[in-house]
């Protein structure tokens, strides 16, 4: 079976991001346990080839970020015209392709990490914005009748609420490879704070450097290591140069995947501020290292964060309920050592291998036009006994 995807970058684009993790990690496995071949469509950038074999998976590039999206209609149809494709998956982590008005007669399958909404406007161009919240005003209209898979409940529910039937949504978390993330050296630094991943507005940098002064003052030792670039790193950078700060913040730029796991396992605690997820996977990332996370208290990551058991969940958009959580884990060695074993054990439930099974059963399907089977649930009930006969789960930072 041969799939065509859409999607704006590949890995190896320098904006990369979880969702392109997520498509190398979920479509190699397709290939090489179930023989579907998936070819990507999708953005050039200066020294990226305009085709390449990677694990199994074609990758096709052309255009730029501004020019990619006019040009995917004509080599989408020059592509479906030229190969034998059952089925054609539309990711929608940025903008909608709007696929079935140029390729009528395939089957297709969306792919949902989250969706913007009026968040884009805290990430882009007011008109830019506009613009991906008008596309996705469409959903309804264009997509109802689409089978999907979204990374969390917390999307699919979003789906739900913008008129996609939940009969047509299966919710397939992230994976993780446990041998590359797990526990080991470098041993954990004291009062090592660590966020990891693009620095953009939408992920919340400015609210962790809000909360970061009152931190502080309660934890004069803690020091902020900001892993990753973006395009709010240097108002970032500015923000953190202020003298209150006394040189408690550093920022590491790109770094390679070996050291970003080295960071995850050095830190007490990582931070996950972000405005908008569909999972967040440097969350579970993070938890497979034996590190908890304490993250803001909005959609996606109130799944991948378990409050209480893998970490802490602050209200939302609270600068002093952030800089309380923080304060307790790195003030209390027992909580740290409790969150760190739950950690360990919740994301030992997450593998792409699963992942990809749960994939290959929805692809099938899709691409016969049956109705979606039944996949495993990962998320699953609480950890432990004494989890279990807790209260539901809230911010308890409010």
């Amino acid at each position: 079976m041969r799939v065509l995807m859409l999607n704006e970058r590949d890995l190896t684009h320098p904006l990369a991001g979880g969702a392109e993790v997520h498509l190398e990690e979920i479509a190699s496995r397709l290939h090489a346990a179930h023989g579907i071949e998936t070819t990507v469509l999708c953005a050039g950038y200066p020294g990226g080839a305009p085709e390449e074999m990677r694990r199994g998976i074609r990758y096709c590039r052309f255009g730029n970020r501004f020019t990619y999206y006019p040009q995917v209609p004509l080599r989408a149809r020059r592509e479906v015209a030229g190969g034998d494709y059952a089925l054609v998956v539309e990711n929608l982590c940025k903008l909608l392709y709007f696929s079935e008005l140029y390729l009528p007669r395939i089957p297709k399958l969306g792919l949902v990490h989250h969706l913007f909404g009026m968040s884009a406007f805290q990430q882009v161009m007011p008109p830019v914005a506009a613009f991906v919240v008008a596309s996705e005003a469409l959903l309804p209209i264009l997509y109802r009748r689409w089978p999907f898979v979204v990374v969390s409940p917390s999307t699919r529910d979003d789906l739900v609420r913008r008129g996609i039937p939940a009969a047509n949504v299966r919710v397939i978390p992230n994976g993780i490879d446990g041998l590359k993330f797990c526990p080991g050296a470098p041993a954990v630094e004291a009062d090592l704070v660590v966020f990891v991943g693009r620095v953009e507005h939408y992920k919340g940098v400015d609210l962790l450097l809000d909360a970061w002064l009152p931190l502080r003052a309660r934890c004069p030792r803690a020091r902020l290591v900001i892993v990753g670039e973006g395009s709010a790193l240097p108002e970032m950078r500015r923000r953190s140069s202020a003298a209150a700060f006394a040189g408690s913040v550093s920022f590491t730029g790109f770094v390679p995947e070996s050291s970003k796991i080295e960071w995850l396992r050095r830190a007490t605690v990582v931070v996950q501020p972000s405005r908008k997820e569909g999972w967040g996977l440097t969350v579970v990332e993070a938890n497979a290292c034996g590190t908890p996370v304490v993250a803001n208290d909005v959609p996606g990551l109130r799944d991948s964060v378990r409050h209480g058991e893998t970490g802490l969940i602050a209200a939302r958009g609270s600068e002093s309920a952030f800089a309380a959580a923080l304060a307790s884990i790195l003030s209390d060695p027992e909580l740290r050592a409790r969150l760190a074993l739950g950690a360990r054990r919740w994301a030992a439930r997450f593998t792409w291998e699963a992942a990809a099974e749960a994939m290959a059963t929805v692809i099938v399907a899709a691409a016969r036009r049956k109705p979606l089977p039944a996949v495993p649930e990962l998320l699953g009930p609480a950890l432990d006994a004494a989890s279990a006969a807790a209260p539901a789960r809230r911010a308890i930072y409010p």
